[in-house]
């Protein structure tokens, strides 16, 4: 797909950046999160004010050098409501410019898609595309770090700001920067989504919480998977999330499994979206080795920004839990043309549950062919899945998930729990 491809990391220059560095294990970087900004202040100095920036490309001094960012602000901008901020790192080679326009793509994968689906949403967003130097984000001596803690200063004194709905993305050099911010900033950023990152811009930290979704192909040659699967394990074991191997699609299968962990810490979920299909890649599309701006990911990613609250800190407990033994709720996680993938959230009532077992039935032409974290079991259209050996075990109002892909369409009929 020609889309991306003309704006992608070069792969020469990455790889070359890989073994300059002898690996991708940088020593930490950065300032200490303690110096970043109380990310439960809610508005900004910018607020009720009239607005002191503009979208365009704007100049800032920042550790003695002139650095520059692009920023995108809503058409009908309201200096009476805050706003969230997305930034989006370009790869190496890429520009800011790359990641505001959406290169070939156009206005379809601005922002990697997200702006899109904000505009959508009812315009509730700023933008910010930082240039990095070289086009990269070596982060010496954390001036990376502190060009971003200079940029969100700058906006919101400018601007009105949520300052507790700041969210990163990054592709490949830019995963690894927004990886290090989620180790330097967990207190200044909400959520951040790495694709296909690696640790090439240092992690200053990374003890304290913070929510993040990981995306990586398993074709990936220029950044294997394997050094995606070890930034996400920095926060499962942060955010003190359970400790699993989720499942990955197969070779050959040109799809796509997305993972919730289960057990974090409330209000900090980790992600983990592993695909088959194209390789070092941000825009993976089910189906074949191809890439484009309808890809799957900017949807999931999406999602997984604007499921927090955007006025109040993460909460400390859950809504009460069911009444019954267990409860079960369906989600379709990604849909084609004659197929989908879905998940199911099992969720303890008001005492433990030691096993349990949902119901459903499926609609006419609806099979699973697929499913990973329960074991299946259907009589015609009657399908009933129970737990495995590591996932049956849940504490009163604890939770666990488990996937399938099915053929068909998503289902209309919502699933049943019972308990032992």
């Amino acid at each position: 797909m020609s889309g991306h491809k003309a704006v992608f990391v070069p792969v020469a220059l990455l790889a070359a950046l890989v073994v300059a560095l002898g690996g991708l294990v940088v020593t930490g970087l950065g300032m200490t999160a303690a110096a970043s900004v109380d990310a439960h202040l809610t508005a900004t100095a910018g607020c009720g004010k009239a607005p002191t920036l503009a979208s365009g490309t704007h100049t800032i001094q920042s550790n003695g050098q002139n650095r520059n960012y692009i920023l995108r602000i809503p058409t009908n901008y309201d200096n009476n409501h805050p706003y969230r901020l997305i930034f989006g790192f370009h790869w190496v080679g890429g520009t800011a410019n790359d990641v505001d326009s959406g290169g070939t793509d156009g206005y379809n994968w601005s922002y990697y898609g997200l702006r899109r689906l904000a505009d959508t949403a009812g315009n509730t967003t700023i933008f910010i595309a930082p240039q990095g130097n070289n086009n990269g984000w070596a982060n010496p001596g954390g001036q990376d770090i502190t060009f971003v803690d200079d940029i969100t200063k700058q906006l919101e004194g400018g601007l009105c700001v949520d300052t507790t709905q700041l969210f990163s993305a990054g592709f490949s050099y830019g995963g690894a920067m927004t990886y290090a911010l989620a180790c330097a900033r967990p207190t200044t950023f909400r959520a951040v989504a790495v694709y296909s990152g690696a640790n090439l811009s240092g992690c200053n930290g990374g003890t304290q919480p913070i929510a993040y979704i990981g995306l990586h192909g398993l074709r990936d040659n220029v950044l294997p998977i394997a050094n995606g699967r070890a930034l996400r394990d920095t926060f499962v074991h942060t955010n003190a999330c359970t400790p699993q191997n989720p499942p990955e699609p197969t070779q050959g299968s040109l799809t796509h499994i997305t993972t919730t962990y289960t057990g974090c810490k409330p209000g900090y979920p980790v992600e983990w979206a592993a695909f088959d299909g194209a390789g070092h890649d941000p825009g993976p599309i089910d189906g074949c080795t191809c890439d484009g701006w309808h890809t799957w990911t900017s949807s999931e990613v999406w999602k997984f920004f604007t499921q927090f609250d955007s006025t109040t800190p993460p909460p400390t407990s859950t809504t009460p839990p069911p009444s019954g033994a267990c409860s079960a709720a369906y989600r379709t996680v990604n849909s084609w043309q004659g197929g989908f993938q879905g998940e199911v959230t099992v969720t303890a009532g008001s005492a433990a549950v030691n096993g349990w077992t949902v119901h459903w039935t499926l609609d006419s032409g609806q099979t699973i062919s697929q499913m990973w974290n329960g074991t299946l079991t259907a009589t015609g259209s009657s399908v009933s899945i129970t737990n495995v050996s590591y996932n049956g075990a849940l504490p009163a109002a604890g939770s666990t998930t488990f996937g399938f892909l099915a053929n068909g369409t998503p289902p209309t009929a919502a699933p049943s729990c019972t308990s032992p």
